[in-house]
């Protein structure tokens, strides 16, 4: 799993083998959601409140073009 950015307690990952559309994962804790990357939308959550979720789509945006690089390069190929 590599991870891309920890930021705030935050791990942003992707899985090794993940799958098409890009997306990012996030983790804290016991917790986890996953985003969008065409617009950062929630795609799910597990234990993370409205407010985490909030903070986290703020960050999934502000780092929006470094997740989709990552992404390509990790998968662009596969």
């Amino acid at each position: 799993m590599p991870t891309i950015l920890i930021i705030s307690g935050y791990r942003f990952f992707f899985y090794i083998n993940d799958h098409q559309p890009p997306h990012i994962h996030v983790e804290k804790d016991r917790c986890t959601a996953k985003f969008s990357l065409k617009n950062a939308e929630l795609i799910r959550s597990k234990r993370f409140n409205a407010r985490e979720l909030n903070e986290i789509r703020k960050i999934v945006l502000e780092n929006i073009e470094l997740f989709k690089t990552k992404w390509d390069e990790r998968f662009t190929n596969y």
